[in-house]
């Protein structure tokens, strides 16, 4: 839990500020019983009532301090607790943001989530009972044994028993609850993450009439929540009753030895009342400091998922922006290239992969499906690291290169189109933030994008539902096209983005770029053959192997993978 020295070191005055109000407000309540049983002792039994309305009036006086610091301790509390909890929120988000795809994969979505929100509460609400009750309770608890133990010593051997007891108890609480605070929140990551996926492939589960397995799958994962929770909340259940019992029958012991004090003459009334109201007030104490460490409880378990990911190394280490331009822009150089995820076990996925892209030049990568081609183009803007060999661009291995500066270079368009929540003209400046209008309509046109954006009543000002529902596949991959576009790189990669597209506009949109791509580099990726029929090189990919390299017009001779799929599909493309 290193990662909260940091913020303890930046609300710390703040909190001992809350401790003072808060230690100030302790002090008050404690004094309340005392002067009470002077009240008892002295005014009423003497009739005084000019005693008991001096004390009273000083009663109220202290009530009213109390109050005061009261309210300057909920203000503080509240303000480090929320300045606290939304510094780590964004401090966690950008660590996540800084990792790797390998980094990200050893994760699941929906648990990275729930660490930026429900772990986070936790903390939240830890530092905030902290400064609240958590600090109060001990003080109320340990200045009311010494206000008892004044009053009358021989009675306070009642929580001499009484606070051993209780303190085993609230030990053995934590120490058996932790373990099922930890399943509560991963069983939680297992609601969220089915979840997640339900509402990501809603339209697929509507379309494949799924409901009742979505169904029975959540019901699972929120049964097993419901177990684990209530497992752990009736752990917690057993303790806090035992405690109550425990400081009750403390309550009992004293009522009993002070009546026969009071009978015998050796204690006052008033001694009686107030060594009541501190026994009160330390059974109160001691279930707070029970709530206490159940809380304290889930937080460490909230607090040590947190430290995972800010513990986390990212698998590539990144490069002050120190590299001088090569003059080659757009080269890209695959050096004897091997690589496997981390969570594929040891398999490997690209194999022995070497080749050289001019500048200018446009790539077609065609295979199988699973064969590697999307793999192998994410090893550019470095993804993910090679496991073996270099990839390299502009001439410099893009593992010593700053990723911003390397990022800059290159624009892609997945296979998967992504859309954020905003304008058309929101998401195509995703490519150029500072881009003119010009540049927006130019880029959307070569996309083939501008025309039916036109058709739209607010034209590139229309808002865009949540992941681009209010769109077609093929309105979605044009805009994410001209979103590529707008910013110019020296490299582009098209990763089999026109699967949603007709022939006809697919064929616009590459006479299109055939102008667009003289000055860049162009990576094709596609199922298609005629998309990569025209391209300076094409590789012909199988089973994470390259097959052979060249043009259409030697391929389709000497590669019998590439004439295997091109015999496969011209007959499609006649029809």
């Amino acid at each position: 839990m290193k990662f909260l020295i940091k913020y303890i070191k930046s609300y710390w005055k703040l909190f001992i500020a809350a401790v003072m109000f808060l230690t100030i407000e302790a002090l008050c309540d404690l004094m309340q019983p005392a002067i009470m049983s002077k009240i008892i002792d002295i005014g009423v039994a003497n009739r005084q009532m000019e005693y008991v309305m001096n004390k009273g009036f000083i009663m109220l006086l202290i009530t009213a301090f109390g109050a005061l610091a009261a309210c300057g301790r909920n203000i503080l509390s509240n303000y480090v607790s929320q300045k606290f909890s939304a510094e780590l929120r964004l401090d966690l988000f950008k660590k996540i943001q800084s990792f790797s795809f390998d980094n990200l994969d050893k994760f699941k979505g929906a648990s990275l989530v729930t660490r930026l929100t429900n772990d986070i509460t936790q903390l939240q609400n830890f530092c905030n009972g902290l400064m609240r009750i958590f600090v109060k309770a001990p003080l109320i608890c340990i200045g009311s044994i010494i206000m008892a133990a004044k009053l009358n010593l021989h009675m306070s051997l009642v929580l001499v028993v009484a606070v051993p007891v209780v303190a085993i108890l609230i030990f053995t609480n934590m120490q058996v609850g932790y373990p099922f605070f930890v399943k509560v929140q991963k069983a939680l990551d297992k609601v969220n993450t089915v979840m997640r996926e339900y509402l990501s492939g809603v339209r697929v589960v509507k379309a494949f009439n799924r409901f009742d397995y979505e169904i029975k799958r959540f019901e699972d994962a929120n049964s097993d929540l419901s177990a684990v929770s209530t497992n752990a909340m009736r752990l917690m259940a057993i303790f806090s009753p035992s405690i109550r019992l425990t400081v009750n029958l403390g309550i009992v012991a004293v009522i009993w030895f002070g009546g026969v004090g009071v009978n015998s003459g050796s204690m006052h009334v008033g001694e009686v009342i107030a060594f009541i109201n501190y026994m009160t007030q330390i059974l109160f104490s001691l279930m707070m400091i029970s709530f206490v460490f159940t809380v304290f409880v889930r937080a460490r378990a909230s607090a040590e998922r947190i430290g995972e990911v800010f513990i986390e190394e990212n698998m590539r280490k990144d490069f002050e922006d120190n590299v001088e331009d090569a003059g080659t822009k757009g080269r890209v150089d695959f050096e004897n290239v091997y690589f496997s995820y981390s969570m594929s076990k040891g398999e490997t996925i690209i194999k022995n992969i070497t080749f050289t892209c001019m500048p200018g030049e446009t790539i077609g990568i065609i295979g199988a499906t699973g064969c590697g081609k999307t793999s192998l183009v994410n090893l550019i803007p470095c993804f993910y690291n090679t496991t073996s060999g270099s990839v390299k661009v502009d001439g410099i291995d893009v593992a010593n290169i700053n990723l911003k500066s390397l990022r800059e270079k290159i624009a892609i368009v997945p296979q998967k189109s992504i859309l954020f929540t905003g304008t058309i003209k929101d998401n195509i400046l995703w490519g150029k933030e500072n881009a003119s209008e010009e540049e927006i309509k130019n880029a959307a046109i070569m996309a083939e994008a501008h025309e039916f954006i036109s058709a739209f009543p607010e034209g590139y000002d229309t808002k865009i539902g949540q992941g681009g529902v209010n769109f077609s596949g093929g309105q979605k991959q044009r805009i994410s096209i001209a979103r590529a576009l707008i910013r110019k790189p020296d490299i582009l990669i098209l990763d089999d983005c026109t699967s949603a597209l007709d022939s006809a506009t697919e064929s616009k949109i590459r006479l299109t770029l055939k102008k667009y791509l003289k000055n860049l580099t162009c990576f094709v990726i596609s199922q298609r053959i005629t998309s990569v029929m025209e391209a300076d090189k094409i590789i012909v990919m199988d089973n994470g192997e390259i097959v052979d390299i060249g043009k259409h017009d030697k391929l389709i001779k000497s590669c019998s993978v590439y004439k295997e799929i091109f015999n496969s599909q011209i007959g499609k493309e006649v029809m």
